[in-house]
């Protein structure tokens, strides 16, 4: 088991690259900026992931990142544009809000689909504060109930 450090360093890793480029790093990527060897920061990825913190996951049966929050390493339908720039994807509804926390002072928008209906949606967010909204009232939901959520969590 990776140090309870180590397993915040590979986070922090993470988490660092995917606000920067929209993509999670290869596991040899984590290892050489932790500074460790390349088993020990493949081993240090699985370490964070079995710590079952909700909403990160890695492709079945893979090293790879597929999602962490409130980002999602695949393409999604919520596509995430910082300051005009699209290159990020949101986990889901609720998590792509959260995007706007991660860049303080720009705006941040998410352009959906409606999963009911099929409508576009755009929400603009800065520094957690919603500028614009379309259509107006937007409203969500989670069609799970919350003591389901961990028996539905993907991969798990």
């Amino acid at each position: 088991m990776s140090s309870p450090d180590m397993i915040g360093k590979v986070y922090g890793i993470i988490l660092k690259r995917m606000v920067a480029t929209g993509q999670a790093p290869h596991y040899t990527e984590i290892a050489a900026e932790a500074g460790v060897p390349v088993e020990e920061g493949r081993k240090a990825l699985h370490d964070l992931i079995d710590a079952k913190i909700p909403a990160m996951w890695l492709y079945p049966e893979t090293d790879y990142i597929c999602s962490f929050a409130p980002f999602n390493n695949l393409p999604t339908q919520y596509r995430i544009s910082v300051d005009g720039m699209q290159k990020w994807f949101g986990q889901c509804g609720f998590e792509s809000l959260a995007v706007s926390w991660l860049y303080p002072g720009k705006t941040v928008r998410i352009d959906a689909t409606c999963l009911d209906c099929g409508a576009p949606i755009r929400v603009e967010m800065k520094d957690g504060v919603v500028l614009k909204e379309d259509p107006k009232g937007l409203a969500g939901y989670v069609s799970v109930p919350f003591s389901q959520w961990f028996q539905r969590f993907p991969y798990a």
